[in-house]
């Protein structure tokens, strides 16, 4: 008896979903493209929100900036969902790895009393303008429109969220599990004068209603002076007092804001490159804002850097204005 096999070869229907193929053609999509385009809802909504009835559930003007086509916001890492989790998940592994070395060989007996005041007072506070970050960007999550720049906005404030995380765990790590220290960083941020500019910007920002000037000033503005002031200056100055294990415990912040730098700037280069309307409305932002930042850090810095204050903030300024001009936008430009 002879078997004779044969193969078949089945060609597919179709390639991708109908929507996705509209915009790419009828061509194998990547995961990204099928997870992220179209899939927010623009008809048949049940009802207009009670607290804003003049908007729909998902509306384009909740902010000032004009787009033909909102998902022309293609995120360059291509984080869906999957994708971003998996890795994030990476990043956490990492910095799991380094939090457990620091506590397995009892680093923090080795911070002298005078560099963990300055981390309780000068770098745990920081948790808190963290929190405000991810509920900011989460604010663009829930009134942004077209889920490639929405889910991108989530995907921020779950990393800020992560990095408040992290820098409550540092606070853990050097008193001991005690919680004490984060008691007197609350303290600091609450009544230290250093901080009081920042908590009242933090605050100010917590009720911006227009979502893409809040994106702005989170992303281009706090978090870049974050990243140039205390993530990379403050803990300099500490790893010259005997500090220098406090840079494992920040990697994870730091390559957080690398990618979300590369994220953010290519937001703003494609708002602006939209419309030359977009492009003066975000360079009126930024010129209403920057010196609201720079009074807001001020204290701060000068609290944590003395005489080298000016400096400080003038490498701030100079790591802006890079990104800025990025996007087509100048520091004291003309709106």
């Amino acid at each position: 008896m002879t078997l004779e096999i044969k193969t078949a070869s089945l060609q597919p229907v179709r390639q991708t979903f109908a929507n996705v193929a509209r915009r790419f053609g009828e061509k194998p999509a990547t995961r990204y493209q099928e997870a992220t385009y179209d899939a927010q809802a623009t008809a048949n909504f049940h009802y207009r929100p009670l607290w804003m009835p003049d908007k729909t559930l998902n509306d384009p003007t909740h902010t000032a900036i004009q787009m033909k086509d909102w998902y022309v916001f293609r995120d360059p890492r291509q984080f869906y969902y999957g994708a971003y989790v998996q890795n994030r998940a990476r990043m956490q592994e990492s910095a799991e790895t380094n939090y457990g070395f620091f506590e397995k060989r009892e680093l923090a007996q080795y911070l002298s009393e005078d560099v963990k005041a300055k981390v309780t007072r000068l770098l745990l506070p920081l948790r808190h303008i963290e929190q405000t970050a991810n509920l900011n960007f989460m604010s663009g999550s829930a009134y942004g429109y077209g889920t490639t720049i929405t889910q991108a906005c989530l995907y921020a404030g779950m990393d800020s969220l992560g990095m408040a995380q992290y820098v409550s765990r540092i606070g853990l790590l050097i008193d001991g599990n005690s919680a004490d220290s984060l008691s007197q960083a609350k303290e600091a941020w609450m009544q230290d004068a250093a901080w009081q500019g920042l908590r009242a910007l933090c605050e100010k920002t917590l009720v911006q209603k227009d979502w893409f000037e809040l994106l702005l000033v989170q992303s281009l503005l706090i978090n870049t002076v974050v990243h140039q002031v205390v993530y990379q200056g403050l803990v300099a100055d500490l790893a010259k007092e005997g500090g220098r294990d406090l840079d494992m415990l920040l990697e994870f912040m730091l390559e957080c804001h690398k990618d979300l730098s590369n994220w953010s700037d290519s937001v703003f280069k494609i708002a602006a490159a939209e419309s030359e309307e977009n492009k003066q409305q975000l360079q009126s932002w930024l010129n209403q804002w920057l010196p609201q930042v720079q009074a807001a850090f001020m204290p701060y810095i000068q609290a944590a850097f003395a005489d080298q204050a000016d400096q400080v903030w003038e490498q701030a300024q100079e790591t802006i204005a890079k990104r800025v001009t990025k996007s087509g936008l100048s520091l004291g430009g003309e709106a």
